[in-house]
């Protein structure tokens, strides 16, 4: 089991060095490029299924403990050290990462984005695995923050070099706010690891901030914060992420949607909550309040862009549905309470799932028609991809009342719980202001129904005109990258023990002060 985190976390980056170099002759076959794209499936599938196997291997009867540990010294003067490790808290987004990268390199077979060469796009897409497995998996500060700054740079590069329209300004956008984001982020880290003398994360969750003083809690909470914030993204720290979403290739806005925002609200559950306790108390009921602003605000972004005559842009409008869930993820965090964070991780991985649906739906839409402009894609009345396209019409409407939060989908128990934590706060915490909180996130979710059914009506509905061209149903290979997607939706929907029997006992020790 240690090996095997060990080589999830490391195998990637020797894919990565591995795909720069020539291919031997007996792999090359008739096409260099096909053959690297090949090497990047073949390694991102090892790795889901050393995940897989990590996941079966779990001790799922004591999933509040650290398994398959590492723990060898690096930097002595510092304390620092290579500790790897995984709980109910960090499996779920370890096997979610590895899938999510996996379907995008199948995918980019048989579609690769428009842009240099294969041999640098598989090379970025596998060192930007590397980094997100090694954020869920590390136990240490400083390994955290170098695995969470490890994904800009690759990400940078997939927007700029394989991006669409405007993508050296939003690549820009993305790199100076998650940088600077990062920079506070790092002052805070080190004042945790200088005032409490270890960077240990299991160590200092288990102390329980009783080593750190209130205001050096409160000093910790706001810079930490702040970096997570804008990697979340939080309003009104966002503005990035709609710029880099529409610019980014298909593959690229599912890896950011899917697995790159989930780093900002692990680090508030797995640092925060647990070694911060006081300071995230102070700052609890201002989480919240940015958190229900954002969903609202989310929510009006996207009605806005569904509205007929705004010119909107479909990956845009994901992209502001994403500040609209993640807000539910943040306002389940702030609550401080089990059934909040459950509900925070489940809506986490439920994003995962559907949100990275989508984008490989839209991304599909985008190819054929040329454009993801709403109003170019309905025309006078509608797209009709039910009646020209029925299967990818149905899977996107499917995707759309699966964001919606329908019930018996993932989608609604992370926001079902996140809203009940809510409603009874951790105690200390105003409960009117949860409350209130509480019926402003509710309120949110009539707004996402609102949108997601304008959208389906627009794309899907309408009259099916004689084009001069046929649009092509889903293909097989679009079909094999999708599935996994839409099958775990409708299993996490109906059978929700499966995730929470995970994250509950982990919760509950984390937030007990490491006492299971």
């Amino acid at each position: 089991m240690q090996f095997l985190l060990a080589f999830i976390v490391v195998g990637p980056l020797i894919g990565a060095v591995a795909a720069l170099l020539p291919a031997p002759p007996g792999l090359r076959g008739k096409n260099s490029d096909q053959a690297v794209l090949r090497h990047g499936v073949t390694v991102t599938g090892a790795i889901l299924v050393a995940a897989i196997v990590l996941a079966l291997g779990f001790d799922h009867d004591h999933p509040s403990k650290m398994q398959a540990t590492t723990d060898i010294s690096w930097i002595p003067a510092l304390d620092v050290r290579i500790h790897l490790g995984i709980d109910g808290i960090s499996l779920p987004l370890l096997v979610l990462t590895a899938l999510l990268t996996f379907l995008c390199a199948l995918y980019s077979y048989f579609k690769m984005p428009d842009g240099p060469s294969p041999k640098a796009f598989v090379a970025l897409v596998l060192v930007l695995e590397s980094g997100t497995l090694a954020t869920f998996a590390v136990l240490d500060l400083l390994l955290f923050f170098l695995a969470f700054e490890m994904v800009l740079i690759p990400m940078y590069f997939l927007i700029a070099r394989w991006g669409g329209a405007q993508r050296q300004a939003a690549a820009w956008k993305f790199i100076l706010y998650t940088l600077l984001g990062s920079v506070i982020m790092l002052l805070g880290l080190l004042l945790i690891g200088l005032k409490s003398g270890t960077f240990d994360m299991v160590a200092l969750a288990t102390d329980n901030g009783r080593g750190l003083t209130s205001s050096v809690q409160v000093i910790a909470v706001l810079a930490i914060g702040i970096g997570l914030a804008v990697k979340t993204p939080m309003w009104p720290l966002h503005s990035w992420l709609p710029d880099a979403h529409t610019a980014a290739p298909t593959v690229g806005s599912v890896l950011l949607a899917g697995v790159l925002l989930k780093m900002g609200t692990y680090g508030f559950v797995r640092i925060l909550l647990p070694i911060t306790p006081d300071g995230m108390h102070t700052f609890a009921p201002y989480l919240a309040a940015f958190a229900v602003v954002g969903i609202v605000y989310g929510s009006l972004a996207c009605l806005a862009l569904a509205r007929p005559g705004s010119k909107g842009d479909l990956k845009r409008l994901i992209a502001y549905s994403s500040v609209g869930h993640m807000g539910f993820v943040l306002l389940g965090i702030a609550t401080m309470t089990p059934t909040g964070v459950n509900g925070a991780l489940f809506a986490n991985i439920a994003h995962g799932l559907i949100t990275g649906l989508l984008f490989f739906l839209v991304g599909a839409v985008k190819d054929r028609y040329g454009t993801a402009d709403l109003d170019t894609l309905s025309g006078a009345t509608g797209a009709a991809l039910y009646g020209r396209a029925p299967r990818l019409g149905g899977l996107l409407a499917f995707a759309a009342v699966a964001s919606l939060g329908l019930p018996g989908l993932a989608g609604f128990w992370g926001e079902m719980l996140t809203l009940f934590g809510a409603f009874d706060p951790a105690p200390g915490l105003s409960r009117p202001a949860f409350l209130t909180f509480m019926s402003i996130g509710a309120f949110g979710t009539l707004l996402t129904a609102a949108y997601m059914l304008i959208v389906v009506r627009r794309v899907c509905m309408g009259e099916k005109r004689e084009e001069p061209h046929r649009i092509a149903d889903i293909q097989t290979y679009e079909f094999a990258a999708w599935t996994p997607l839409a099958a775990l939706t409708v299993l996490a929907g109906l059978w929700p023990a499966v995730l929470l029997g995970l994250t509950d006992p982990a919760v509950q020790k984390l937030l007990a002060g490491g006492k299971s």
